[in-house]
């Protein structure tokens, strides 16, 4: 945190630790003498999740970034990776958000980075030129460049520990199930997402790609023209597709994430991140064993509250929509009818989804899209390796996730709210400054 206490601070950005210039990420190319390292590399296009703003950026994004108060080789620092969240859709590395202050008060060596995102990151054809998980496979990429090269740094690549938030947290357990990322890394801390979770699960991949196609000009149901189509168009055009390929069941079921990790079908000299359900390689205890921290926020449904006002009617008369589609897809319609209804009954009674209940669909939106699934993972898991689980309920001005969402009354820790508790920004800065009982936690 804040405190009199000064740093002196490494700041070494821009490191392109692949190319991404194919689906699958490709070694980088070496340079010539002094490379500058004094500001970020691109980052990927997308539309901005909280600004509503589409960035340009590069799709040449495969940048990651290193903080560190001495870059003396003997100091052997413990690792720190930290996989940013934003749906697959969203995000980066950059000290914008993710400024490193905080954590470095605590001896360690943080590294953060880039991933392709959305259609970029996340597109599947079913093929053995688009598998699926480039933006999976690009965070593999940069866990083995760190494993490479952080000595140089004065980190110990013998103890590395990968964290994430969100759909990085769900990335930090896909990692612990994916034979590619195997040894690189030694412990996992996940907030608020796991790979078990629906909107971490890419489904009917193939399909969205074709209905993108159609979204973007060209409605064929040809693999390869879809792919040149593809290549031909800005990859700006490529963001804010995720809303406009949604099914019609996807518009009122879940949250709006679909461009996301996929199960690979296997082809010959292709290397697959992963190609079994998550469940089934934790029940047969196939995973890459680390101790893991796990856990999410006491109010994370407060994030998707007000679309699911926008949503009500439809909501309110078909509470099977509540469900997830891990379920829905499971049963007969009937059965489904009937567990809707129960699952209503269970959080908000006999009334309905409004304002008037607002606590009611944030208890439900936390455990339906967060908790149980953080619950259900670490039960799996903590017969494997050590587990430890928390839940974050700190309320304090640094909150600034509820605040922002425009819901500081209601009770609990929104989604996001701990990373202004960890990383410094433009929008905690003044709060450290201004208080000083926050300015001395350490």
């Amino acid at each position: 945190m804040f405190t009199s206490k000064i740093i002196v601070l490494r700041r070494l950005h821009n490191f392109r630790y692949c190319s991404s210039k194919s689906m699958a990420p490709l070694p980088p190319k070496k340079w010539q003498g002094v490379r500058d390292a004094s500001k970020h590399g691109s980052i990927c296009p997308q539309f901005d999740i909280y600004t509503s703003q589409t960035i340009e950026g590069n799709e040449d994004c495969l940048f990651l970034n290193i903080y560190t108060k001495t870059l003396e080789i003997a100091s052997n620092l413990p690792v720190m990776v930290f996989i940013h969240g934003g749906a697959f859709m969203s995000g980066s590395g950059d000290d914008m958000s993710y400024g490193p202050q905080f954590l470095l008060q605590h001896d360690v060596l943080l590294i953060t980075l880039n991933y392709r995102l959305e259609a970029l990151g996340f597109l599947c054809l079913d093929t053995p030129e688009v598998p699926g998980n480039a933006g999976m496979k690009d965070q593999v990429a940069a866990l083995r460049w760190i494993r490479e090269n952080v000595s140089k740094f004065g980190g110990n690549p013998d103890n590395i520990t990968l964290f994430g938030e969100s759909a990085g947290a769900a990335a930090v357990t896909y990692h612990m199930l994916s034979p590619m990322s195997k040894g690189l890394f030694h412990k996992a801390i996940t907030q608020s997402g796991v790979c078990i979770n629906d909107w971490a699960i890419g489904s009917t991949p193939k399909e969205r790609a074709f209905r993108a196609g159609k979204v973007l000009g060209n409605a064929t149901e040809d693999e390869n023209e879809l792919l040149k189509h593809l290549h031909s168009i800005p990859a700006t055009d490529l963001t804010k597709i995720t809303l406009a390929t949604r099914s019609n069941d996807e518009k009122f079921r879940g949250l709006p994430i679909h461009f996301s990790p996929v199960i690979e079908k296997k082809f010959d000299n292709i290397e697959a991140f992963i190609t079994e359900d998550s469940v089934d390689l934790l029940l047969k205890k196939q995973v890459n064993e680390v101790p893991l921290i796990i856990g999410y926020n006491s109010a994370e449904g407060i994030t998707p509250l007000m679309d699911q006002i926008k949503k009500a009617d439809v909501l309110n008369k078909q509470p099977s929509f509540m469900l997830p589609k891990e379920i829905a897809h499971k049963i007969p319609h009937e059965k489904l009818i009937e567990m809707g209804e129960r699952v209503k009954k269970y959080y908000l009674g006999d009334k309905d989804l409004s304002m008037d209940t607002a606590q009611e669909i944030v208890d439900l939106q936390t455990d339906r899209q967060f908790a149980y699934n953080c619950h259900r993972f670490a039960h799996y898991y903590s017969r494997i390796a050590p587990t430890y689980m928390y839940k974050f309920d700190c309320v304090t001005d640094l909150n600034i996730g509820k605040t922002m969402m425009g819901h500081a009354g209601i009770a609990g820790a929104c989604h996001t709210d701990e990373l202004f508790y960890m990383f410094s920004n433009g929008l905690n800065r003044s709060v450290y400054i201004e208080q000083e009982k926050l300015r001395d936690v350490k």
